[in-house]
């Protein structure tokens, strides 16, 4: 390991927030027992809050951000991790209140630690990152939950708020090779053709399930994934079938939800909340084993911008603004 590498500190005194890559040393890691040569890590929304203020989920300072991202173990005091080992790490609040990947070298508890599964290499995994274990566990949910664990019918007709996002459109695509026809709602008229290439069967612009919603509407979909919450949740909840699952897992377009119980109580529909943070490591595994047979990376690296650490800090704002596209995903080697 080298004694001196890079890595993107975020510093707050009193009203002062800064921002700067910096040269640390190994002692600087002060977290866990698996030190991991950095590869990729990516740039999340959430990461963008935290770079901009530290989105007041950062407690101490001067901290490294980055929610997740790969590489190579490089020394590991943790049974089931040896030098050589190639991880992702995804969620448990790295990055957040223990050091994350804006880093050429990470110190983190080997218990957050996933092995990379052997079918794809480690920067498809960080293609995916949190966004795409997110997809896998909304798309899982959404059908494999109906089917197999609650024996229910075939999940056919889907329907993906948000699908343009880094979540939506991973489900759009894992939800076609699930066997489903994909409804995808967007706001940005321009990425039908990209969603379409995807895996969507229909395009609905996300104004049409922005109205007032009704207790029940007519039942369209066996199942949903949401991103945005709000209004789109809404009518959504009341336009799903018996029985049907909708997973949620964000709120860009609202916290609220106006909605009454009879969804709940006439269709036995069901809302699942998805969270990824703190998903178990055997559902982990589960799913990043699942990848090489659902994600065309292909196709999806025409949405992927390749950027160094010292870009970062001119493309989060931009983000933060909703001026980007696509994934964007760090190498630490650039």
């Amino acid at each position: 390991m080298s004694d001196q590498f890079k890595a993107l500190l975020i510093n707050q005194d009193g009203e002062s927030f800064t921002r700067e890559i910096k040269s640390i040393e190994k002692n600087f890691l002060k977290h866990g027992d698996v030190t991991v040569k950095v590869e990729y890590s990516g740039l999340n929304y959430k990461d963008a809050l935290i770079l901009k203020n530290g989105a007041r989920l950062v407690k101490e300072f001067p901290h490294i951000p980055g929610i997740d991202f790969c590489g190579i173990v490089e020394e590991s005091k943790h049974k089931d991790f040896k030098p050589g080992d190639e991880i992702i790490l995804t969620g448990w609040r790295v990055g957040e209140i223990f050091f994350g990947g804006y880093s050429q070298y990470a110190k983190v508890n080997g218990d957050f630690l996933v092995k990379k599964p052997k079918n794809i290499n480690l920067r498809q995994s960080m293609i995916l990152g949190t966004a795409g274990l997110t997809a896998l566990m909304c798309s899982f949910t959404t059908k494999a939950t109906r089917e197999e664990l609650l024996l229910g019918d075939k999940v056919e007709n889907v329907i993906v708020s948000g699908a343009s996002g880094g979540v939506g459109s991973i489900a759009v695509m894992i939800l076609n090779k699930l066997g489903c026809n994909v409804t995808a709602v967007t706001g940005k008229d321009n990425n039908s053709e990209y969603l379409k290439s995807i895996g969507a069967k229909n395009i609905i612009n996300t104004s049409e399930l922005s109205k007032d919603s009704r207790p029940l509407d007519k039942g369209l979909w066996d199942g949903a994934v949401d991103t945005v919450g709000g209004k789109v949740l809404e009518n959504i909840l009341a336009q799903t079938k018996d029985a049907g699952i909708v997973a949620a897992c964000g709120n860009a377009a609202d916290i609220k939800l106006n909605t009454t119980v009879m969804p709940f109580i006439i269709r036995g529909v069901k809302l699942w909340g998805i969270n990824s943070v703190t998903a178990s490591i055997k559902r982990r595994q589960f799913l990043w084993n699942e990848v090489g047979k659902l994600i065309d990376f292909e196709i999806l690296e025409k949405s992927i911008k390749e950027i160094n650490l010292d870009e970062v800090i001119d493309v989060y704002p931009k983000m933060l603004k909703g001026e980007t596209s696509g994934r964007y995903i760090i190498n630490l080697n650039k």
